[in-house]
C-alpha cells in the first residue's frame, strides 16, 4: 500500500471487511453497527463535533483504524488544521505518551487527505 493511496485503500478495505462482517452478523452485531451509525448523526451536538469526539476517543484507545476513519470523517466535516491540533492535544493529554505513535499516524493521514 503506497503512501499516495493509503486513505483510498483504507476505505476500500474497510468496506470489504464490513461486507464480510455483515454476511455473518447476528442481531447483536447488526444492532451494534446500527447504534454506532445513529450516535454520529446530527442532534444536540453537530456531526462535526461528534466526529471530533470520536477521533479523541480513538486516539486515547489507540485504535489506528478508528483514528484513520475519524480523521477522514473530520476532514469531510471541514475541521481546520487548528481544530485538529487542539483535539489531538486533548487526546494526547488524556492518553499520555503511549498515544504518540498513533498521533504520528493521525497527522500522516491528515497530510495525505490535505494533498487531495
Amino acid at each position: 500500500m503506497g503512501k499516495s493511496n493509503s486513505i483510498d485503500q483504507f476505505k476500500i478495505e474497510r468496506d470489504r471487511l464490513n461486507e464480510i462482517v455483515m454476511k455473518y452478523a447476528g442481531l447483536g452485531t447488526k444492532r451494534f453497527f446500527n447504534l454506532d451509525s445513529q450516535v454520529y448523526r446530527e442532534g444536540a451536538l453537530s456531526v462535526k463535533v461528534k466526529e471530533m469526539m470520536g477521533l479523541v476517543g480513538s486516539l486515547v484507545l489507540r485504535c489506528d483504524d478508528c483514528i484513520k476513519y475519524h480523521i477522514i470523517r473530520c476532514s469531510e466535516e471541514g475541521i481546520s488544521n487548528e481544530e485538529l491540533e487542539e483535539l489531538l492535544s486533548i487526546g494526547l493529554v488524556i492518553g499520555g505518551s503511549i498515544t504518540i505513535p498513533h498521533l504520528r499516524r493521525a497527522y500522516h493521514a491528515w497530510e495525505e487527505l490535505k494533498k487531495k
